[in-house]
């Protein structure tokens, strides 16, 4: 893939890395006619060298949209590798759909790519519907009625806005606030 942008944050892109990425983002070339481009993000988040975290996010834009992977782990080229087979895996939905919605009902179907391997792909379905009151209460009550349910998130009703808000718990430990504007 020749049109990407790789970052680094808090850590020295080595030509290694370079190398690796641009290896790794190669075998996304069968898709490129669905590819516009790509920022690939190298972040180290560490307190010491033994407790040093990498993390990679991947993202590409493609037409209507846009498909992203972030991978973390102790080792960066793991990372990296981990979130160019995500990538993959999204494209290769993305390109099931893109070429499902332009052809049409009656069309023959597209020929198939001897790159691609005939597994069944996975496609997620609303296996569960919820119903729960919606409850009015601050921020702070919010979040700490998702920890005790031992949730990532909770919907609640904020009395000050009138509105439906989402507090969510972060990867980095603190929450997060969703609300309407």
């Amino acid at each position: 893939m020749n049109v990407y942008k790789l970052v680094g944050q808090n850590v020295e892109v080595t030509d290694g890395m370079r190398d690796h990425v641009q290896t790794r983002l190669e075998r996304l070339e069968r898709f490129s006619q669905h590819i516009v481009d790509a920022k690939v993000v190298l972040h180290v988040k560490a307190s010491s060298e033994a407790n040093r975290k990498n993390r990679v996010e991947m993202q590409l834009n493609v037409p209507h949209g846009i498909i992203r992977a972030e991978e973390a782990s102790h080792d960066m080229y793991y990372a990296i590798d981990a979130a160019t087979e995500v990538l993959e895996r999204q494209l290769k939905k993305f390109k099931d759909k893109f070429v499902t919605r332009t052809h049409r009902p009656d069309a023959p179907p597209p020929a198939t790519e001897t790159d691609f391997d005939d597994s069944e792909e996975f496609l997620p379905q609303i296996v569960r519907n919820k119903r729960f009151e919606l409850r009015p209460m601050d921020v702070e009550d919010a979040a700490a009625q998702m920890e005790a349910l031992g949730h990532d998130f909770y919907v609640f009703s904020n009395p000050k806005t009138q509105n439906v808000n989402v507090v969510y718990k972060r990867r980095d430990g603190h929450y997060g606030l969703i609300e309407p504007h």
